[in-house]
């Protein structure tokens, strides 16, 4: 916008005040400031850029000037209040602004990931921050050792490195719950695996989880809950991968959906571990290591610290407890079932 297009409605006054100012060499009023704050807070609300009304203010200036006789000093000091307390003002506004805009963005973000508000209502919000609920979407969440709020480094520099790489894809990055969040369409599974990428790093070796596409203005809450799901597994099983896939663990929610079976299964397999000299917790830890290493034995002495001869050892004794075999087929789906089982609900440490 050019200087002849603005409103003369925020020069008013302004050939006046400069003509007195220069005449009687005194500052402005209180009452002059206010309103040049005013008229500055008028033309941000309008959508008008700071830069062209300042250059309009200093055009205004030199078109007064001939016709202002008297102290050029006094005149651009005037021409200096002035302008300040127009910046003053358009600023207060553009702050005020901006507070409205966050406030607004996180009560969305709030009402779409816990799925509280009306959903045509939600989609038609969505469109604002260049999101479309009628598409597929999904949503990544990434978790570092300390929790992060939107204007923290980190979220910034994750979103830096996404906008650098990818441009505007209608893709919404925020925060929630100290965690960062990238919510993408469903197809675009380029832009959350850079995401992960970018996150891992930037939080110093975070776990990073993706949930499955979902369709429809439910979809997002539904992909970022199953998310979330995913760290909590990640956690109770002591999972190593920075970046997990909902897809590709979708066995552990079959297994634990029903849990008293589940609870039965490891109360039944496990539980004469518990008669063991040192309770349960080492033998079911060799069981951990034993089906973690591809059942090989080398391997799985050496992640316990132990010799071949004493894991050999333990695993017989897992078989005389148990009355199952660790190394025969037929008994180590039933085994390695339990143990998955048993980190699921935190035994032995809880009762099932």
């Amino acid at each position: 916008m050019t200087d002849r297009d603005l409103p003369e409605q925020y020069l008013d006054g302004y050939a006046e005040i400069l003509a007195e100012v220069s005449a009687t060499g005194r500052r402005l009023t209180r009452d002059e400031v206010a309103s040049r704050r005013a008229l500055g807070e008028q033309a941000a609300e309008a959508g008008h850029g700071l830069r062209a009304l300042v250059s309009a203010h200093l055009t205004a200036a030199r078109t007064a000037w001939p016709s202002s006789p008297g102290s050029s000093d006094s005149a651009l000091a005037a021409v200096q209040q002035v302008i300040d307390a127009f910046a003053e003002g358009y600023e207060r506004a553009q702050l005020v602004a901006v507070r409205q805009e966050e406030a607004a963005r996180r009560e969305f973000i709030d009402d779409l990931l816990y799925g509280r508000s009306d959903l045509g209502r939600l989609a038609e919000r969505a469109e604002r921050f260049g999101l479309r609920l009628s598409h597929a979407h999904a949503v990544a969440v990434a978790q570092g050792p300390t929790a992060y709020d939107e204007g923290d480094p980190v979220p910034r520099q994750v979103e830096q490195a996404l906008i650098s790489r990818f441009g505007d894809r209608n893709v919404l990055l925020t925060t929630k719950d100290g965690r960062l969040l990238c919510i993408a369409p469903g197809q675009q599974d380029e832009v959350l695996a850079h995401f992960a990428k970018q996150a891992h790093a930037a939080t110093d070796g975070g776990r990073v989880a993706i949930g499955r596409p979902q369709p429809g203005p439910g979809g997002v809450v539904q992909s970022y809950e199953e998310a979330l799901g995913v760290l909590e597994l990640a956690e109770r099983l002591d999972l190593d991968d920075p970046v997990l896939r909902a897809a590709d663990l979708l066995v552990y929610p079959v297994l634990t959906r029903d849990r008293q079976a589940m609870a039965d299964l490891v109360a039944d397999t496990l539980g004469p571990l518990t008669t063991a000299r040192g309770g349960a917790q080492p033998l079911l830890d060799t069981l951990t290591a034993y089906f973690d290493s591809g059942c090989v034995a080398a391997e799985a002495a050496r992640r316990l610290t132990l010799s071949v001869r004493a894991l050999t050892y333990r695993l017989e004794r897992i078989h005389k407890l148990t009355g199952a075999n660790p190394a025969d087929p037929t008994h180590r789906y039933m085994l390695q079932t339990a143990v998955i089982g048993a980190r699921l609900l935190d035994w032995p440490a809880k009762d099932v």
